[in-house]
């Protein structure tokens, strides 16, 4: 009976070993994707108030520079946040299909509350109704990757 309770005990030691997470496939990432896009993100139909003027932009790209940049780098694309790759989940890309095709009330629905457990923190309370619809407008805007340099956080 020991050496039964020994080798039961080893192979379940040997299946933990070899257990790993595997990134997601196809079929999950697709349900995921359908379910926040029209299920679990909120103000689908909600349009931004604030016109997409250089001046809107300016004040988007202000309040991303104080509030975003920590996670998403200067330009909303990753650049120089060294740990972007290291994090589950990833850290997207502002500029990918992904988020591009949530609509403006969506953005700015993930801006006010977050997207738990991902680490997207909710913003409510701590930004206005203004600095976070020009984020936005500068969200739908961004400039190229690479191109505003690493945030300052990193190269010291």
């Amino acid at each position: 009976m020991r050496v039964f309770a020994i080798a039961v005990g080893a192979a379940l030691l040997a299946g933990l070993a070899g257990c790993k997470a595997k990134p997601p496939g196809k079929f999950e990432t697709a349900t995921m994707g359908f379910a926040k896009h029209h299920l679990l993100i909120g103000n689908k139909k909600e349009r931004n108030p604030l016109p997409p003027s250089p001046d809107t932009l300016a004040d988007g790209k202000e309040a991303f520079s104080h509030y975003c940049v920590a996670c998403h780098g200067m330009d909303g694309q990753n650049t120089g946040v060294p740990f972007a790759d290291h994090i589950s989940p990833p850290i997207p890309s502002l500029a990918s299909t992904d988020v591009q095709s949530y609509t403006d009330g969506q953005l700015k629905w993930i801006l006010d509350n977050g997207i738990w457990p991902s680490g997207m923190p909710g913003s409510r309370g701590t930004l206005s109704d203004d600095e976070l619809w020009s984020i936005v407008a500068y969200l739908r805007h961004l400039p190229p990757a690479g191109s505003q340099g690493v945030p300052d956080m990193y190269t010291h």
